[in-house]
């Protein structure tokens, strides 16, 4: 509910041309030796200077914005376990091998996602950026149960340059404009994604 702290990252639910997101993902590989952190359905991801699928730990503030290489939302991967079996799974578990990143990465996107405190219809079209950097540990940065991300976006908009726009609000039974937790709709800010920064990865 939304009244209730309950943070899950972000979660794709249309465009915002007004299409309805199909369900298309992007595969791009995690370093097949093992990257050092975990991944949870619903995090923000980038591609780093080795060309492999790494965390955005950077918060999308001023002075804190993504880097050039941020390219979309992690929704699971497949690895191949210690048995030498490829699994499917809704997170990424440390050092897993030879792996698979899922990733919606499309710039035009819009997604769901919780705020940490309230957000009112006066905020509509201002700037987001995460509650807090995103982390791969369990139970701060997400669920290795559930699998999914623990990310919350802050409630306190700005007109700044930020990681995500504003573009509407979550209504429905459990969830209203201003709730104390309010679900809001975002997307990646012109600039923010890899897609609309001129600038590579570096």
């Amino acid at each position: 509910m939304a009244s209730t702290a309950a943070p899950y990252g972000l979660r794709a639910v249309n465009r915002v041309d007004g299409l309805p997101y199909a369900g298309e993902t992007r595969q791009f590989l995690i370093d097949p030796a093992g990257y050092s952190s975990n991944l949870f359905y619903g995090q923000v991801v980038k591609i780093h200077t080795d060309g492999y699928i790494r965390l955005v730990t950077e918060t999308g503030g001023t002075g804190d914005a993504f880097p050039a290489g941020t390219i979309g939302v992690f929704v699971g991967c497949s690895y191949v376990n210690a048995q030498g079996q490829t699994v499917f799974s809704q997170y990424y578990p440390s050092g897993s091998l030879n792996a698979v990143a899922y990733v919606i990465d499309d710039d035009r996107a819009v997604f769901q996602a919780q705020a940490d405190g309230p957000v009112t219809q006066t905020q509509l079209g201002q700037n987001m950026l995460f509650a807090a950097a995103q982390n791969g540990t369990n139970g701060s940065g997400g669920s290795t149960t559930s699998g999914n991300s623990l990310s919350a976006l802050s409630a306190t908009t700005q007109a700044l340059t930020a990681g995500f726009r504003l573009v509407g609000f979550v209504n429905g039974p459990f969830s209203t404009v201003g709730d104390a937790k309010t679900d809001v709709l975002v997307k990646f800010n012109i600039g923010q994604h890899s897609y609309t920064n001129a600038t590579g990865v570096a």
